[in-house]
């Protein structure tokens, strides 16, 4: 039984849906798609396994071919996308989880050579970013993206509410806008990428305003009570800063606020992209939740570096509503369980995050079988 005092076991209410539990599994990049974005049965598999969490948010799919950088991930914006889609979403429900969808436009972080002939790079200003991104041939630096037109924008936005439609009725509660770690929300948000003196940029209201349109769109095609926004304020990743953070995400919140959606999730600065971040000499670590809480009237999704005893903490004290484990999702699909009975966790192996196939993504026993050595000899780190 749990003790009297948890409340991470217990049920949540996240605006009309009712969790299991105040555990989410947070979005991570897994890369088990088909080239064309097409979902396979493999991750139907996956995503039931950890269908123990409250909420499941799932890895980033692409809301068009233009938005899709990176190798094997999913889409959700054709025919065979969403039908795919739909026998997913119908496990994590036969399981008793609930689901979102993690809507996904990768902007400048993006390799012509993994996206759909034709395409190209699109961002808010034609600035690069010094980094690399795996394609068919190997590393390579993004190229300079083109800007986008004001017709552009306003394109993109269109996509993400068909987008934000198309996951709806594939089966799942909602959506959630991923507007964390520099993909192309990030890029209007901050001023180290949007360089525009258009309506779409300059003033914190114009870096904003990209978001806070894209969400009132989805909003209007699926209900405020489906939409979601995920962000990471006071975090650099894929070059995302600002001098003025904390004014921006001030203004930010307050503008998503009153268009009622069901829940914000923030990116703790312990976490960066899939890094933990180490700060040294006793850095003040800025305190992202009690940021947003302070701002934010509806339901509050904390993740970043939770182990059970903070999680515990941060629910008993009114910060969060629930609170969203990723990394360690991937090598204990039991997670609740052994967060619960305070079993010892599978070590993290980033070498197994990405790529294709069942290893090091289907592969991973339940407790009972580890305990039973049934584990195989590749996943068999924890006693």
């Amino acid at each position: 039984m749990n003790p009297p005092s948890s409340l991470l076991f217990s049920p949540a209410r996240l605006g009309p849906l009712t969790l299991a539990n105040r555990i989410a599994m947070a979005p991570m990049t897994r890369s088990r798609a088909t080239a064309d974005g097409t979902p396979t049965p493999l991750m139907a598999e996956y995503y039931a396994q950890r269908a123990s969490a409250g909420l499941i948010v799932t890895e980033g799919v692409s809301i068009s071919a233009q938005g899709q950088g990176f190798l094997n991930v999913p889409g959700i914006f054709t025919d065979a996308h969403e039908a795919a889609w739909r026998p997913i979403v119908q496990r994590v429900h036969d399981a008793g989880s609930r689901v979102f969808m993690q809507l996904w436009h990768v902007g400048r972080i993006a390799h012509p050579d993994n996206m759909q002939a034709g395409e190209f790079p699109v961002a808010p200003s034609a600035l690069a970013f010094d980094r690399t991104v795996v394609t068919p041939t190997g590393l390579q630096p993004p190229p300079v993206p083109r800007e986008l037109s004001d017709e552009g924008v306003r394109a993109v936005i269109a996509d993400y509410a068909r987008a934000a439609r198309r996951a709806v009725d594939a089966g799942c509660d909602g959506v959630e806008i991923h507007a964390a770690n520099g993909y192309l929300p990030g890029q209007f948000l901050h001023q180290s990428s949007n360089l525009r003196t258009d309506g779409w940029g300059g003033s914190i209201g114009g870096r904003a305003r990209f978001l806070v349109e894209t969400a009132r769109a989805c909003c209007e095609a699926v209900g405020a009570d489906r939409v979601g926004v995920r962000l990471s304020p006071f975090s650099v990743f894929n070059g995302a800063s600002s001098t003025d953070d904390a004014a921006l995400h001030d203004h930010l919140l307050r503008e998503l606020a009153p268009l009622g959606l069901i829940y914000l999730h923030v990116v703790t600065a312990e976490v960066a992209g899939n890094q933990t971040v180490v700060r040294e000499g006793g850095a003040d670590r800025p305190d992202v939740v009690g940021f947003a809480r302070e701002r934010w009237p509806h339901g509050l999704i904390a993740a970043g570096g939770f182990d059970r005893d903070s999680a515990e903490r941060e629910l008993a004290a009114g910060r969060a509503d629930v609170i969203a484990f990723g990394r360690d999702f991937i090598g204990n699909p039991d997670l609740p369980e052994r967060l619960r009975h305070g079993h010892p966790l599978v070590p993290r192996q980033p070498a197994d995050w990405y790529g294709a196939g069942a290893e090091g993504y289907t592969d991973y026993p339940l407790w009972t079988a580890e305990r039973a050595g049934l584990a195989n000899d590749t996943h068999k780190e924890a006693p």
